[in-house]
């Protein structure tokens, strides 16, 4: 069965609009749990627009599941996974001003450099994951960095199933057979919803873990946060 990570930066967003501690991200990280999800993701950006720094440091002990927290690898963000240790740290190559993620990265030309970030977080105990583009030379780029997971960036693949393209997933079936043959563990994210997600399980193999949040927290307006993990959780069985 696949792992759902649930995001919470929508809910520190909507904590932050109003200031105040409304509604608390440690509570609904808790309650995620408690529903099913398998995990807890956050992804920490310099100017702090919605999970602040100190939020890490606060979910780390309620996290009982897996913990992934996400970003670019500048050096506070190490120096702060390095002092959390979470159970795994996905490195994405955000730009300062990223409204959100928006690419993956370039793992030949960033080669060096990766590979002496994973080097660090590894000699941790922390599972590291890549975020990258469903093209098969950054999948061998991604190899060499000597990282542990990928993450498949998965924004194009939804935009297209939305359109009615189902070919839009074989970019993404490849990556993932080699990343298999590589020995490379399978993640994914970004855009992934209850519309879609049922179909991109099924044909990317060996799937691991999907990280979903915006798409999650807008669907649980409406049917409820316990709701939406448990209709996840059977389109992921």
């Amino acid at each position: 069965m696949t792992k759902l990570s649930v995001n919470i930066n929508k809910i520190a967003t909507l904590r932050n609009s109003r200031g105040g501690d409304l509604p608390n991200v440690v509570q609904f990280a808790k309650d995620v749990q408690r529903f099913g999800a398998e995990g807890v993701t956050i992804h920490p950006r310099p100017d702090e627009r919605h999970i602040r720094y100190q939020d890490a440091y606060d979910l780390k002990p309620e996290v009982y599941t897996e913990y992934n927290i996400e970003g670019n690898p500048i050096p506070k963000f190490v120096d702060m996974v390095l002092e959390i240790k979470p159970t795994q740290v996905t490195l994405v190559p955000d730009s300062v001003d990223a409204l959100t993620s928006n690419a993956g990265w370039d793992t030949i030309k960033n080669k060096d450099f990766l590979v002496e970030v994973i080097q660090e977080f590894k000699r941790n105990g922390i599972r590291t994951s890549i975020f990258v583009d469903p093209d098969l030379k950054q999948m061998e780029g991604a190899k060499e960095t000597g990282t542990d997971r990928i993450e498949l960036y998965t924004e194009a693949f939804a935009h297209q199933y939305g359109l009615g393209n189902k070919e839009a997933i074989q970019p993404y079936v490849a990556c993932a057979e080699l990343s298999n043959k590589l020995g490379l563990g399978v993640n994914a994210g970004h855009d992934l919803s209850l519309d879609n997600i049922h179909y991109f399980k099924e044909n990317i193999p060996g799937l691991l873990e999907v990280s979903i949040g915006h798409a999650l927290v807008s669907e649980s307006l409406y049917l409820g946060v316990e709701n939406v993990i448990q209709m996840y959780l059977q389109r992921l069985k």
